[in-house]
């Protein structure tokens, strides 16, 4: 049974009719192109899919999509438009964070939901804020020392 769904994506206010049981990625990735989310485990273990949502890191292969009506989603493609990234990025880059790839919008979103709320961790809060994100390349070593150098870089404005 379909249903209207309303929600604001990427600040565009947007409507859809669909099975309010879809999951939030699959609407994502087929109804509006946003590859940069993507499909890993489908069951909340390894953060590819991440977004926000109303401001919250989610895992979207978890999320009904009729759950998001009137609510804010936010993925890499707009984030990447944002100073916060700009910073991310350049401190992954230097840091060598990023190998392959698949794992690098979920990890910079999880980067970006810990320095907003602490923008000054040490390593534990760190790892425990990348570990719903799985990596296979970087043993994550490189990514935990990406993510201290954003939050040097950063100067504590998240």
């Amino acid at each position: 049974m379909s249903q209207i769904i309303s929600f604001t994506l990427n600040g565009e206010k947007i409507s859809l009719e669909t099975d309010p049981m879809r999951r939030l990625l699959d609407v994502l990735r087929d109804d509006f192109s946003e590859t940069g989310v993507k499909e890993g485990c489908g069951e909340g273990e390894c953060g590819a899919c991440s977004v926000f949502l109303n401001g919250k890191l989610v895992n979207s292969c978890l999320v009904a999509v009729g759950s998001v009506h009137g609510m804010n989603v936010e993925t890499i493609v707009h984030f990447k438009t944002t100073p916060a990234y700009r910073v991310i990025e350049q401190a992954f880059g230097d840091a060598g964070s990023v190998q392959c790839g698949f794992c690098t919008p979920g990890m910079v979103l999880a980067a970006y939901a810990l320095l907003k709320d602490n923008p000054n961790p040490d390593e534990t809060d760190i790892r425990e804020a990348i570990s719903g994100n799985l990596c296979r390349c970087t043993g994550y070593n490189m990514i935990v020392d990406g993510i201290k150098l954003a939050a040097k870089q950063g100067n504590g404005k998240w």
